[in-house]
């Protein structure tokens, strides 16, 4: 399928996970990706991994440092594909931390961090990016979390973040309907990411609680099954009628 060719595509998150599968997914659909995040070396090896693949989409695929959580650099990186390509047809904010620990244990810079990555960083990129998806009749794909939607145990900040995300993700789906522009939030759970390695669990846990985040049969996903979502959601072939949505992809987590 080339459900993106001619498509300009940004995405945030972009040099591991979830960010680097869909980049790779959406260029493999004819997309023109745009990679953003701000490990030099991992952001390079996913372009490097799309080009490798062959094709005049992919050869096209960009890699831009960019730190979401700073509005100003958002602004001119947002400026500088204007600048380029004229048009931007997708926005696919995947960029994200996580740090676990008992609620009392989040220090200010922690709660600071994630808050500003997760929440405003998605919020910075989607206000610059707007105008221009209105121009293009396209849409916004935010990557949200299961925490959004139940309760995550050591993860005060972390659900605190999603939960604002997909909160916004349907204002936007509200607010730009009738100009022509989509906005839909995926959840995933229980998918094996390298944040998700790094995410640890704090000491003395109830470890009652750790089946609320596990999937029914304790089988993680793959990068590749949310990227598959996402391409779905944000293709106009297969998503044109699909707004203001949370698509859960959990194995059965929250069921």
């Amino acid at each position: 399928m080339q459900r993106f060719a001619n498509k300009i595509v940004v995405i945030t998150g972009a040099s591991s996970g979830i960010g680097r599968a869909t980049a790779i997914r959406i260029a493999a659909e004819g997309g023109t990706v745009i990679c953003l995040d701000v490990v030099e070396a991992a952001l390079n090896e996913t372009v490097n991994l799309i080009k490798q693949q062959g094709g005049a989409s992919r050869e096209k695929a960009e890699a831009h440092l960019c730190d979401v959580s700073n509005s100003n650099k958002v602004k001119q990186l947002i400026d500088t594909v204007i600048k380029k390509h004229g048009h931007i047809d997708v926005l696919i904010n995947v960029a994200g931390v996580i740090k676990l620990d008992h609620a009392t244990n989040i220090s200010d810079d922690v709660w600071q961090r994630i808050i500003n990555i997760n929440l405003s960083g998605t919020f910075y990129m989607c206000r610059e990016t707007l105008p221009h998806l209105v121009n293009s009749k396209g849409n916004i794909v935010n990557i949200s979390s299961t925490s959004a939607v139940r309760g995550l145990p050591y993860g005060i900040a972390y659900g605190a973040s999603k939960g604002g995300v997909s909160a916004l993700t349907k204002s936007i789906a509200v607010e730009y309907a009738k100009r022509g522009v989509r906005a839909n939030t995926v959840c995933p759970g229980s998918i094996m990411t390298d944040m998700q390695k790094q995410s640890g669990l704090p000491n003395d846990i109830d470890w009652k609680l750790i089946p609320r985040i596990s999937a029914i049969d304790n089988h993680f996903g793959k990068p590749d099954d949310i990227a598959g979502v996402v391409a779905l959601i944000a293709s106009e072939q297969d998503g044109s009628h699909i707004n203001g949505a949370e698509y859960v992809v959990d194995g059965g987590t929250t069921t």
